[in-house]
């Protein structure tokens, strides 16, 4: 695995920032647009992927495709088509004597978000944050595991080809890398893995008061 230059993760995450600045990932018809490409790219490279994932977990093909490849596929088409739906503003239920208020929750996009993913589910567990970004209309960085460089290196090629790279990045690299990252100030810090990382995690997180998500479990496989 080719790992990223420390010294670029400063400037793929301010190229992100800025293109969340100017507002192109708000529109819901680019976001569809990026939804379906994700479904596109899973589509026509499950063979690639499903190789990727024999050669770096011994995961045989069948699982490959059933656990991860089917699944991105059919969520990334299901927030496409659901889309308009959630980012709809929410009439929110109150007493009587405050309904002339009319209050409502507008859904709005947090920015830019730091994706860290685990090794043995590699390819569900970076991209399955990633719709859930692109439909908030975030940027996102996928930062995925070492452990894992087959699939990181095909999705490092691969994603730039249908998402747009001006919003999408892959990080390649191990510990130098993900401690570079964790330096930087994020809108959202997704993690999946285990407790004692998520520990360091959450308190580079608390540097920059930066909300974040912890998908914790046990050992698996």
């Amino acid at each position: 695995m080719n790992f990223t230059p420390i010294d670029e993760i400063p400037k793929i995450r301010e190229v992100l920032r800025n293109t969340f600045r100017k507002g192109v990932t708000r529109p819901l018809a680019w976001r569809k647009h990026q939804l379906l490409q994700l479904a596109r790219l899973t589509q026509e490279n499950a063979d690639a992927f499903a190789n990727a994932l024999a050669a770096d977990l011994g995961k045989p093909r069948l699982e490959a495709f059933l656990g991860e490849v089917g699944p991105v596929f059919e969520r990334a088409l299901a927030c496409a088509e659901k889309l308009e739906d959630w980012a709809k503003p929410t009439q929110v239920e109150v007493p009587v004597w405050q309904k002339s208020w009319n209050p409502t929750v507008y859904k709005r996009s947090k920015g830019t978000v730091l994706i860290i993913s685990p090794w043995n589910y590699p390819m569900i567990l970076s991209l399955q944050p990633l719709y859930g970004a692109i439909s908030a209309g975030c940027c996102a960085v996928i930062k995925v595991s070492e452990i894992a460089p087959n699939y990181g290196e095909l999705l490092a090629r691969l994603l730039p080809r249908y998402l747009d790279p001006s919003a999408y990045r892959v990080v390649l690299g191990g510990i130098p890398e993900v401690t570079r990252l964790l330096e930087l100030q994020w809108d959202h810090i997704f993690y999946t893995g285990n407790g004692r990382v998520a520990r360091i995690i959450a308190a580079a997180a608390a540097k920059h008061l930066t909300p974040l998500t912890l998908e914790l479990g046990g050992k698996s496989p």
